[in-house]
């Protein structure tokens, strides 16, 4: 049985000329063009009834081989007719696959080097770190320039010691590569644990910045970031060694990771590191009155939250909160021990470790995790929903299918069946179901999928998925569809988007000439910004409008009826509020498994994503701007001599 799975082309010719909706007019049309459009090999980028195709095609086509490895039946036909029902519904935005899912899914890179790049989430411990010193780390680095957002843990603080290195004069040679980068790491580390000798680095064979990178996509950043986390981990562990490593050094080296992994461009990841209630250290990591130098230098690469306890006092918590917005709290107890929260406790998930960066999945250590993205307010009915969840669901399962490079994360997968079918939109929802006929279409649908992945688990020949069901935040696929983010309510009825481009990218040029506001981005990466200004439809109320009451209750509504994972919160408070704040983790820690928290309009980032405006500055910055026809606007993607070797993959991320 040849693994040859197409849409039939009289399907797609139905799709060529036509444009989806695009969420927020020019806004979700080139987050699209920015972010997953691959280019095409006769020039130019991908259109979106093309990329929909590749990325079900390639769902499709993993479907075909597992049944062809395992010689179970196949049905062509069938196939077909459930190829385009998923086809119709990512056209129309009904539902969408992760942001790495659009960009990767359906391609040769996938095909060759197999499914991480996948998957949004991963979490690895340090608990271990006295036997392999440096697994932790470089799975973080590997994942993290696949676009893996990855948490960590300081549970191997006092369980390793650095010696200090023997050395080499023989230079080791970086390959091009996301496995040179992240050899040279293992390299560097093991030698402070005593396994091999440091040797110098040469740099030579790494591509200059601004070179575009065709296997996985994106544009070199140049030697220099590696260069500079080489030489820091160096400086760190030279100064440890003979003493056992702390919770600071084994965060800064996560953090210096993240900080060279964002220094290429790449925003598809994210860091989280999860610390224990008792160390002082671990919750003053980030204060910049304390540490100005490293919290501008790398710490600002992770969020930090800490494992809680059921009962704990949180007012120890509350200054820190109220000034920085840390730390967030993860309740590893509830985590292992619930599904949704609204079913009876029991041994649901033992292994559990720790979470994701933005907290929406459970995840043992060395696990990965990929999501999908249902938009109820998108449908009209209880059945058009169910209708949706099912190939939400069945692309999500497919993508557990396929094997990644890395067998004990396969193992891991292999067993869990872990997938995260999330909800997003929450508040238009709402809005247009009413808050209990909302709640009840998603406990309707939780258990639809429940059945539904028994019978599919059954065909495929595979465990039953340990947790089904996530609330993520959404980021830039929201701006497609024209959702609200995750369960969030929107900053404003009006707004300034701000979204981050590769300097090198051709798409500035189209908005300069359509006299959008660039301008360098204040993080001195490669990066430059670009200002939307954006009216949000289906308005309710805005941040400021909400309590922090409110955000709770909801929070906790969809972690019982919905999320058998975790439900990915950022709750903002008002100064008034920092006093309630204890009280409301006090009342709702047996209702939630994890959150993070946010003074409202104290952020304090430069360039934020989101600032709020007035109606007047709305309709003045869009006098200003030309239209951009979406059938026209297509980009030239000026390729350079393609320098990698076997082992293709994004040099800086």
């Amino acid at each position: 049985m040849p693994n040859t799975f197409r849409l039939t082309d009289s399907f797609i010719d139905g799709y060529r000329n036509k444009q989806p909706s695009w969420g927020f007019g020019v806004v979700g049309w080139i987050t699209y063009k920015r972010t997953y459009a691959r280019p095409k090999p006769e020039g130019g980028i991908e259109d979106w009834y093309e990329t929909v195709r590749r990325v079900v095609e390639g769902c499709y086509r993993a479907q075909q081989r597992h049944c062809q490895l395992y010689n179970m039946p196949w049905n062509g036909q069938k196939a077909q007719f459930s190829a385009q029902k998923m086809y119709a519904l990512i056209f129309e935005m009904k539902f969408l696959p992760p942001g790495r899912g659009l960009w990767a899914m359906g391609t040769d890179y996938v095909e060759e080097r197999g499914s991480a790049a996948l998957n949004n989430c991963g979490f690895i411990s340090t608990a271990d770190i006295s036997t392999d010193f440096s697994y932790p780390f470089t799975f973080l680095m590997d994942m993290s320039m696949l676009g893996v957002g990855v948490g960590g843990d300081t549970t191997g603080a006092g369980k390793f010691t650095p010696k200090k290195p023997a050395t080499t004069e023989e230079p080791f040679i970086i390959p091009d590569s996301r496995e040179g980068w992240v050899k040279s790491v293992r390299i560097l580390l093991d030698a402070f644990a005593g396994k091999g000798a440091l040797p110098p680095f040469d740099y030579s064979q790494i591509r200059p910045a601004g070179s575009l990178l065709r296997g996985f996509g994106g544009y070199a950043s140049g030697p220099e970031p590696l260069q500079h986390l080489h030489e820091q981990l160096i400086t760190m562990l030279t100064a440890g060694i003979g003493e056992p490593i702390t919770s600071t050094l084994i965060v800064d080296i996560f953090n210096l990771i993240g900080q060279c992994v964002v220094a290429g461009g790449i925003r598809r990841s994210a860091e989280i590191m999860l610390g224990e209630p008792s160390d002082s250290d671990f919750r003053r990591l980030k204060d910049p009155e304390l540490w100005p130098e490293q919290v501008n230098s790398h710490r600002w690469a992770s969020n930090n939250s800490i494992i809680a306890d059921l009962g704990m006092d949180y007012d120890d918590y509350l200054d820190q909160i109220a000034n920085h917005g840390e730390p967030g709290f993860f309740w590893l107890q509830n985590a292992r021990s619930y599904g949704r929260m609204g079913d009876p406790a029991g041994e649901h998930d033992p292994f559990v470790a720790g979470c994701n960066p933005c907290g929406e999945q459970s995840l043992e250590s060395g696990e990965l995790c990929n999501l999908v993205e249902v938009f109820p307010a998108k449908h009209t009915s209880v059945d058009d929903f169910i209708n949706t969840l099912k190939y939400a669901y069945l692309y999500a399962k497919t993508v557990t299918l396929i094997p990644t490079h890395n067998a004990k994360v396969n193992a891991i997968v292999g067993r869990n069946r872990r997938i995260g079918t999330s909800v997003s939109g929450i508040t238009q929802a709402i809005m247009k179901f009413g808050y209990h006929n909302f709640l009840s279409m998603l406990d309707k649908g939780y258990n639809y999928l429940r059945e539904l992945d028994k019978m599919y688990s059954r065909w495929l020949c595979v465990p039953n998925s340990i947790k089904l069901t996530s609330v993520k935040p959404s980021g830039t696929i929201s701006l497609l569809a024209g959702s609200t983010p995750g369960i969030h309510f929107p900053e404003s009825r009006y707004y300034i988007r701000n979204i981050r481009f590769d300097k090198w990218t051709p798409l500035l040029d189209l908005l300069k000439d359509a006299g959008y506001t660039l301008e360098k981005s204040s993080n001195g990466d490669h990066t430059t910004i670009a200002s939307f200004p954006v009216r949000q439809e289906m308005f309710n109320k805005a941040k400021p409008d909400v309590s922090v009451w409110e955000q709770f209750g909801l929070a906790a509504a969809l972690q019982r009826v919905w999320s058998d994972n975790q439900v990915s919160v950022t709750i903002t408070f008002q100064e008034h509020e920092v006093k309630d704040v204890a009280r409301c983790l006090t009342m709702f820690e047996g209702q939630l498994k994890s959150v993070a928290l946010l003074p409202l309009n104290s952020h304090g980032y430069k360039q934020a994503p989101y600032i709020p405006i007035e109606k007047e500055k709305y309709d003045t910055m869009m006098m200003d701007l030309k239209p951009i026809d979406f059938s026209e606007g297509q980009v030239e993607m000026h390729d350079t001599e393609d320098k990698f070797s076997e082992a293709d993959g994004p040099c800086a991320v």
